[in-house]
């Protein structure tokens, strides 16, 4: 068995085994998306952090530490074999649920905003329903692995694994976290649906899952309330649809390129959580829509790389590979996606943060974990390739 990076003979004229190790493309958008939310995280937050904290650069500092624990998270995930994920996806899982509990035990537990959702750690708050979103992924992964057969002969295939995820989803709902909750849902069922499940049990389960979600929504008056303005916001612009209107605001007066760097009005105490979840408003109106769009499309090039490496994965046989990296890209493109739509006023508002750009220390983690993950199933891939294409035994991590 060939080492991993032990040298071998090359035809003269072919293409050097590891020369193309990365999708350096992939990493370039990823790396953009993080400077830019970088960038515009210090335009956002600096008015509101003088104000409050005496200090202009108190988020930007807690942004940049983030954002460094992120990366040293990548190089780790990036480090790992994809065998070991599969080996511990179960367990991760597992942990995660711990996790979720011990969210719930007074004194762990910390409330911010009306919900807790955090373990305080001292310097750093751990947010126990982000890491499920990778860990979900890697379990039904696996369980895809294992039980392929199953999932696409039998409904008893496709209700065990949701049986699990549910638990999950109910112990979120707890903190509470209905958008979290809803993009897991969402991830899973795309993986089921990819995985084999028949197409009437995948749409009686979106049906019963459907209206779950509206039953969660039906019996909380906030959320009803949520639904019911963002359909039409200014009627209470100065009430529930106050930070909906001076997002679209910002978008309005953003026009084609905005006016310019630093210089919008809205993140200036008009704006609610300008540098978290509405960071696109920001983006909007001092960028323009030029910047909101290029946005747009670097995160639809992401998904789409995801989906492409999985394609790879699954033809070269790493099944499990495969559909980690078709779970990770459905879950950074749905949270994206619902994070757009609530800051241009086609979803209801949620608190959900835009993955790699918006101010929040576990949601940048998890999202450079996220993508260093798939740039190691290319990688392996490209091993993989290589070694078959020479005609040497296939290369094993």
């Amino acid at each position: 068995m060939n080492a991993p990076f032990q040298s071998q003979a090359i035809p003269h004229g072919a293409r050097r085994p590891y020369r193309d190790a990365l999708d350096y493309r992939l990493l370039a958008a990823t790396v953009f998306l993080l400077v830019l939310g970088l960038v515009m995280v210090t335009s956002a937050s600096m008015s509101i952090a003088e104000a409050k904290l005496q200090n202009p650069f108190f988020f930007v500092y807690r942004h940049l530490f983030a954002i460094s624990l992120g990366l040293l998270g990548a190089v780790l995930a990036f480090a790992t074999p994809m065998t070991w994920w599969e080996r511990s996806g179960t367990a991760l899982f597992f942990l995660g649920i711990l996790l979720l509990i011990l969210v719930q035990v007074p004194g762990l537990g910390k409330t911010a905003n009306g919900a807790t959702r955090w373990i305080d750690l001292g310097v750093f708050s751990l947010q126990s329903s982000e890491y499920m979103k990778l860990f979900a992924v890697a379990y039904i992964a696996g369980y895809l692995v294992r039980r392929g057969d199953e999932v696409s002969s039998r409904i008893t295939g496709f209700i065990k694994p949701l049986l699990l995820i549910g638990v999950a989803c109910v112990l979120i709902m707890a903190q509470p976290d209905f958008g979290t909750t809803s993009v897991i849902l969402a991830t899973v069922l795309g993986m089921l649906f990819l995985g084999g499940v028949p197409v009437w049990q995948f749409a009686a389960m979106l049906g019963v899952v459907g209206m779950a979600l509206i039953g969660l929504i039906l019996q909380n008056p906030e959320r009803i309330e949520r639904v019911t303005v963002f359909l039409n916001p200014f009627d209470q612009a100065y009430g529930a649809g106050y930070q909906l209107v001076q997002a679209l605001i910002a978008f309005g007066r953003g026009e084609l390129f905005g006016v310019g760097l630093g210089n919008g009005i809205q993140k200036q105490f008009y704006l609610p959580e300008a540098h978290t979840d509405f960071l696109l408003a920001v983006i909007g109106e001092e960028l323009g829509l030029a910047g909101t769009l290029l946005v747009i499309f670097l995160f639809a090039f992401i998904v789409w790389r995801a989906f492409a490496i999985g394609a790879r994965a699954e033809a070269l046989g790493q099944r499990f590979s495969a559909y980690v990296a078709h779970g990770l890209g459905l879950g950074l493109g749905l949270q994206a996606f619902v994070n757009i739509g609530v800051n241009t006023g086609l979803l209801p508002t949620k608190g959900l943060t835009l993955p790699f750009m918006s101010y929040g220390s576990n949601s940048i983690i998890v999202a450079c974990v996220a993508m260093a993950v798939i740039l190691r199933i290319d990688y392996e891939n490209r091993r993989l390739s290589e070694e078959r294409r020479q005609g040497g035994e296939p290369w094993a991590p």
